[in-house]
């Protein structure tokens, strides 16, 4: 069963839909409304009626089946006992997939574990899927649907977000709204009950609107069927796993939240390892990574160049890069060529030291001869924000250049400083160019990108 109607539904309908703000039938027919999803939308309560939301009025469906066109996604938001009917209706009325927003299933222990198998077999004796259920929705940014209770500004992206936990993936949304991280989609998964996180990554693997996936996982069902998949989808996309449950005591209380078996930590360290996953231990550097693995082209080679304006953090980068394993270019004939953009006292030893009285010519002309020379595979730009050179025409020079080398190489930037700073930043990430506040930050990322890209090449020889 093919997931297109989970991201590219012609129509959804809200069963559950309510015309009152706060309510969780309310937010997600506003969400579908406000992010511009052109398809149609139904709502569906046992009420009837009509409501109005965002100044459009929705005739209220008694039933899924007084729907008068075809429907392709149910979402339903109905209290747990009367969804085994609600999912027999969507059944008979032929809906291909049902996200279930509603609580109280697997995750209360075993009665609700029968429960939700009974769901899922009603479903596919129907040729349903089920996503879910105790999950908050899903979002598709290229088809502009956002069916969740989450935040709606999500900006888009070529990074699909899978989160096993609700609340913190709405959390998540949040936050790559605040950081200019750019969404594919984003999908709560919840119990797992039905579609789990291989069937996502085997549908992420071919979708054109997506770089890389970014995993929050508590435990998986089955493992094997788990690291097999990943190893496949590694092999084009690059896979990042945030596992929480490291502790003995973080895996009781990831069991009794989503009532998924956490297992012993160093088996899935270990397994990761094998499938090309790479495991973020944080948040901050889940979404770092993520940053330069789903905007970024692969090196085509090992040499990496750091240009700085401040000595200190240049030692800070070149540090952070013998700790990743980065290679920095060496060839002083060849790196020669930085002393065309420095004063006298400049250094062109890598890192490339174009001083503190580097302005926007230095910038843009050492930019411009890293991207274009053929032994120079990967670039990190530093700036130390200083009164030469505001940092947002910074930005602008390398958002430039990069474009207008045709994104062929790695780069990445970090600028230490204040206001402008940011400023600087999140221009930088719009243009899908990773940028960062910290030096090691930007170096560590490109190294993820690195750590992927040597497991892929050494796995195509085998």
């Amino acid at each position: 069963m093919s997931l297109e109607a989970l991201f590219k539904p012609k129509s959804v309908a809200v069963i559950g839909a309510s015309g009152t703000p706060g309510k969780i039938g309310y937010a997600i027919m506003k969400n579908l409304i406000d992010y511009g999803y052109e398809g149609k939308i139904y709502a569906v309560n046992v009420k009837g009626g009509e409501i109005e939301i965002s100044g459009r009025k929705f005739p209220v469906y008694k039933s899924i089946l007084d729907v008068p066109d075809e429907v392709d996604m149910a979402v339903i938001v109905v209290p747990a006992k009367f969804v085994p009917q609600v999912v027999e209706e969507c059944g008979k009325k032929g809906v291909k997939v049902l996200p279930i927003i509603s609580s109280g299933f697997g995750e209360l222990g075993e009665e609700g574990k029968k429960v939700e198998q009974q769901l899922v077999e009603t479903a596919h004796k129907y040729g349903m899927r089920i996503l879910g259920p105790n999950i908050f929705g899903v979002v598709y940014t290229p088809a502009k649907l956002n069916a969740t209770f989450g935040p709606t500004d999500v900006m888009p992206g070529k990074l699909a977000l899978i989160s096993q936990s609700g609340a913190l993936g709405i959390a998540l949304m949040g936050w790559t709204i605040l950081e200019k991280v750019g969404l594919s989609a984003v999908v709560s998964v919840g119990n797992k009950s039905d579609i789990d996180d291989a069937d996502l990554l085997e549908y992420f693997e071919t979708d054109e609107n997506t770089g890389a996936i970014l995993i929050y996982m508590e435990g998986v069902k089955d493992g094997r069927k788990f690291m097999e998949v990943a190893k496949k989808v590694s092999m084009k996309k690059p896979i990042i796993i945030i596992k929480a449950g490291r502790s003995e005591r973080g895996a009781k209380a990831a069991a009794s939240h989503t009532g998924s078996l956490a297992g012993a930590d160093n088996i899935y360290t270990a397994a990761f390892k094998q499938s090309g996953v790479l495991r973020a231990l944080t948040i901050g550097e889940a979404f770092d990574w993520a940053r330069t693995l789903s905007n970024l082209p692969e090196p085509q080679g090992e040499n990496v160049v750091i240009l700085t304006n401040g000595g200190g953090i240049g030692v800070m980068a070149t540090d952070a890069a013998e700790e990743e394993g980065l290679k920095l270019y060496d060839n002083l004939e060849e790196l020669k060529v930085f002393a065309n953009h420095m004063p006298p006292f400049g250094s062109y030893k890598n890192p490339v030291d174009l001083t503190g009285m580097a302005g926007a010519e230095a910038y843009e002309g050492a930019v411009r001869d890293a991207l274009a020379h053929p032994e120079m595979h990967a670039i990190a730009v530093l700036y130390c924000q200083t009164a030469v050179l505001d940092p947002r025409d910074l930005a602008k020079i390398v958002i430039k250049e990069y474009e207008a080398s045709g994104r062929k190489k790695p780069l990445v930037v970090a600028i230490v400083g204040g206001v402008e700073a940011k400023e600087a930043i999140d221009m930088l990430n719009e243009h899908g160019i990773p940028a960062y506040p910290e030096p090691e930050r930007a170096i560590k990322s490109l190294a993820a990108l690195y750590k992927w890209h040597h497991w892929k090449m050494k796995h195509k020889k085998e």
